[in-house]
Formats: C-alpha cells, structure tokens, sequence
C-alpha cells in the first residue's frame, strides 16, 4: 500500500507540470499535433517494456474494445481537451480545472459502479469543488479575462479522463492483465486513431523550437504519458477508481506554484478557488469512509 501512495504522489507532481508543458508545446505546433507527438513519445517506452516482460498477447486481443474505449476516454480526447484548453488559459487556471477529475470521477462511480451511497458530506464536497470551478472559470467576467473556450475544453477533458478511471476499474481490472499491457494497448490504439486524423503539416518546426521539443518530447511524452499510465493502472489496482483519483490533488498545487514561478498573474481567486477544489474532494474521500455499506445477511 506504501508503494501505491508514493505512485500516487509521483503521478500528482507529473501531472501538476504537464500544464506549463503545454502552455511550451502549443507556442510552437497547434494542440492536435502536440497531443500525437506527446502519445507517440509516451508510446515508445511502453511497448518497450511490454515487448521486454512479454506482457502482450494475442490473446489480448479479446479486449480490443475495451482498449479502444479507453484509448479516447483516457488518451485522445483527454488530451486533447486539455492541450486545446491550456492553450487558451493561464497553465494554473487549467491545472485547477484539471482538480475537478475526482469529483468526476465520485459521481460517475455512483452511477456505473454502485459501490457507494451518497451521503450529505459527499453532496457538501461535490457543492464546494463545483464552486471552486466557477470562481477558477469566472463566467460572470464573459471570458474577459479567462478564455471561455478554453475552460469548457479542459472541463471536457476532465470529464473524459474521470469517467475513464471508473471504466478502467469495471471492465479492465477484474482481467487481471499487467498494467503496462493495458497501457501499451491503449496508448498504441490511442497513437494510430490520432495519426489518421491530424494533419501534420509544419510539425517538423518542433526541431527548431529545443524547449518545445524537450516540453512534449520528454515532459508531456516519456513522463507525463509512458511512465504517468504505469503508474495509473497500478494505482487503478491497488486504491481503487475514488482512491486512485486522488492522485489529482497534488496537480493543481503544482500547477499553481509553477504557476506563479513562470509569472503567471495569481490572485486570491486562484487560492480561493484551489481551496474550494481540493476541501471538496477531501469531502468526498471522507464522506465515502462513512458511507455503512449493507451486509449480507440484510442484502
């Protein structure tokens, strides 16, 4: 359980930074060829390990839609969603909006997953963290100061990536396949669906632009994705679709520190707002510990 959490920790602290890598990646190619370059370089280490511990199988095959299913819900477009919409927002405005992944990822738990009952604690904690999002998204200002494309892009990202965490745990873990297949799997569908719909017209202008490169190459590429999805399904195994999700609190931390390191206007709406995210999801994990479950004999 010790290695489940420090994987949690990990993957927090590379996902807090994927937002600054974004903002780096797309100020040279548009978001689409970023969002390819970034699986195609997450890809390469996975199948590596994958060919390495002979974790694939043809007999994998069988799950080929669950793997397709997952390939957008938790690559294509939660990637997408969140590079289109960092492009448009302060890195530390998304990364909040990114904290919204487990209140998400609770309701939709509720509804799939039927392990839980909500209870007032968890509907206080879904009311906070969705008032946090609001004070991050500013609707009142008509996107004069924070994109409202871009808000709605990383919302749609979140819910993606949220309700993947609870497909993941209903239909691919019970498999009993080792992770880094999962990941290869996914990634590798995820890679060839994108190769067939960008258009990759001036993508070489990458080459040119070092700290764009080194930015999807290797922090949004080999970090964020092939090590980040490792870690993903192992926490996915070992904590649960809730408890897994909690690897998104330290993100929008990170992402408002680095946030406010590069320059980046923070007020106290931005603190607010992270405040308001994080109690609410703490609300949630609290609320889903006190949560009497039947028994048996009165089942």
């Amino acid at each position: 359980m010790a290695r489940a959490y420090a994987a949690l920790i990990l993957v927090g602290l590379v996902w807090g930074s994927n937002f600054i890598f974004i903002k780096m990646s797309t100020e040279v190619l548009p978001p689409m060829q970023v969002v390819l370059l970034r699986v195609a370089a997450g890809l390469v280490p996975l199948a590596l390990v994958a060919w390495k511990t002979g974790a694939l199988s043809r007999a994998q095959l069988r799950y080929l839609p669950h793997f397709a299913v997952m390939s957008v819900l938790a690559t294509s477009f939660y990637y997408y969603g969140f590079v289109a919409g960092t492009a448009l927002l302060p890195s530390s405005v998304a990364g909040l909006l990114g904290g919204a992944i487990p209140i998400v990822t609770f309701l939709t738990s509720l509804v799939f997953l039927r392990s839980e009952r909500p209870n007032p604690v968890m509907a206080a904690g879904v009311g906070l963290g969705f008032l946090g999002i609001v004070l991050a998204a500013r609707p009142w200002e008509n996107g004069a100061t924070i994109s409202t494309t871009g808000v709605l892009w990383v919302l749609a990202g979140t819910v993606s990536v949220g309700v993947s965490f609870v497909y993941a745990r209903r239909f691919l873990s019970p498999l009993g396949l080792k992770p880094v297949a999962l990941a290869t799997w996914q990634m590798g569908l995820g890679f060839l669906t994108l190769l067939a719909v960008t258009d990759t017209t001036g993508m070489s202008a990458i080459i040119e632009a070092p700290r764009a490169l080194w930015a999807v190459v290797v922090g949004l590429g080999i970090l964020g994705t092939g090590l980040a999805y490792l870690l993903y399904y192992y926490m996915l195994e070992e904590l649960g679709a809730v408890g897994a999700s909690g690897a998104t609190y330290l993100p929008s931390v990170v992402a408002l520190l680095i946030g406010a390191a590069v320059g980046e206007p923070i007020s106290g709406l931005e603190i607010a707002s992270l405040v308001l995210i994080l109690g609410g999801v703490a609300l949630i994990q609290l609320g889903s510990r006190l949560v009497t479950r039947p028994s048996l004999a009165t089942a």
